[in-house]
């Protein structure tokens, strides 16, 4: 319903372009939110972004809309703007959205933009760019409401009323020690319930939940949805208040982890996206990834290879290898994707690992139970020959445990030595099992039909 809408929208800004209706298209962009104006922009020529991008009027829209365009929308936008145009949008923008921003820019281009800066805009922007791109400090926030742990109730509402009307998240207010050193939090509810001259240490939480600066942007988000808080305070090495990490945010980093853990299950590189990359550049992400399928199938031909005799003298158990290698595909992808993101959520740890593994393989085992019995039985109606029934249901039984084992215990163990275990899925795991299935089916039938 969503993606109807989005294509009709996209549609009637494309065709009032094209008659050229500056004034209806100024009244839909300016009551439009950016980031449904992003999806617009995508489909766009250049030419034609810039010429929306110039209809809005609202300078703070123009930055909402900055933070919601992909990297090659927004320098192909950005290429040949005036530098003081760009900077006017870049002042009235969150300061950890402009570092993002910044960030992506040529070294000449983003040096120019931050000497056209405020002083103290620039400052905090050099400031996180010190920080690793997927670290707290570079996804901080360093506008917040922080006072000293002697300050009154009265003291901290007048402070929000005067100096901190446009910090981005207001809900919490931080004490510090003489120091800056962080002691304390309280929320908007418990500052306005208290009587007004009762100071903060008296009423304020002194068990907070901080995260340091160097901290990985996905375990930062992990803990802003473990304890339900709308934003957490960032600590350096002092244990001194330097910025906040907000749930816009963190939402944000879940998406981007998301789509980049699937991206790597599926065998391709966390950067291709579809929209965005071309032919040459998409080609070249994927063909390191699939180098291990065709690693895997080599070694599964010279398996059957090996068994040439036996397919010469009984033809028809070929007939039954892409089912056997399917069956066990699709169950060591499912366990594998279980496993790889219950790792990504926090739901599963590493020193669960053998309770995994184990139950893993059991629910393999039953499942290849019940579908090499069916299979078995489908290859005895068909040939009437027990020894051929018994074999595929047997393989298929070694098939489906086996990927549930390997589905398991290689993203568990990836995880163990501290490798990405979203790596270990797609072509790692199937091919694995395509080895191992077509090697345990040929064993069996050779055994049990005497070739």
């Amino acid at each position: 319903m969503q993606g109807d809408r989005s294509k009709i929208f996209v549609d009637s800004i494309k065709r009032l372009l094209r008659r050229d209706a500056t004034t209806h298209l100024c009244k839909i962009v300016n009551k439009t939110h950016a980031a449904d104006l992003s999806v617009v922009f995508r489909s766009l020529s250049v030419s034609d972004q810039r010429k929306l991008f110039d209809l809005i009027e609202d300078i703070e829209q123009k930055g909402e809309l900055f933070s919601e365009l992909d990297e090659d929308t927004f320098m192909a936008l950005i290429e040949g703007m005036d530098l003081d145009n760009i900077v006017e949008v870049l002042e009235h923008m969150p300061t950890d959205d402009v570092a993002d921003l910044i960030g992506r820019l040529p070294d000449e281009m983003s040096d120019a933009i931050l000497e056209r800066m405020k002083e103290k805009d620039s400052e905090e922007v050099e400031g996180l760019l010190r920080y690793g791109d997927d670290t707290a400090g570079g996804i901080m926030v360093p506008d917040f409401i922080a006072l000293r742990e002697d300050a009154t109730a009265r003291e901290a509402i007048e402070s929000l009323q005067k100096e901190h009307l446009d910090v981005e998240m207001p809900f919490y207010l931080y004490a510090v020690d003489e120091y800056g050193k962080l002691v304390g939090v309280s929320s908007l509810r418990q500052l306005v319930v208290v009587p007004p001259e009762s100071p903060l240490k008296d009423f304020m939480t002194t068990d907070v939940f901080s995260v340091q600066t160097s901290m990985d942007q996905e375990e930062v988000a992990k803990i802003v949805a473990r304890y339900n808080i709308l934003a957490v305070p960032v600590v350096n090495e002092t244990n001194q208040l330097v910025g906040i990490v907000t749930v816009d945010d963190v939402i944000d980093i879940f998406r981007e982890e998301a789509t980049e853990d699937i991206l790597k299950m599926a065998g391709v590189s966390g950067e291709e996206f579809v929209e965005t990359q071309s032919v040459a550049r998409s080609t070249r992400i994927r063909l390191p990834w699939l180098f291990a399928s065709c690693i895997g199938g080599i070694i599964a031909f010279f398996i059957i290879g090996h068994f040439e005799g036996s397919l010469r003298k009984l033809a028809y158990l070929a007939a039954f290898i892409p089912v056997i290698m399917g069956m066990g595909g699709n169950i060591g992808t499912q366990t594998s994707t279980i496993v790889v993101r219950g790792l990504a959520t926090g739901r599963l740890n590493i020193r669960d690992t053998w309770s995994v593994v184990l139950k893993e393989l059991a629910i393999g085992f039953i499942l290849g139970a019940v579908y090499g019995f069916l299979i078995g039985m489908v290859a005895q109606l068909r040939y009437s020959t027990i020894q051929v029934a018994i074999s595929v249901g047997l393989a298929v039984i070694s098939s489906m445990s086996v990927a549930a084992l390997v589905g398991s215990l290689v993203p568990m163990g990836f995880a163990r030595i501290n490798i990405d275990p979203a790596v270990a899925t797609g072509p790692f795991v199937t091919t694995a099992i395509d080895i191992i299935s077509v090697y345990f089916y040929f064993e069996i039938a050779t055994t049990l039909l005497g070739i």
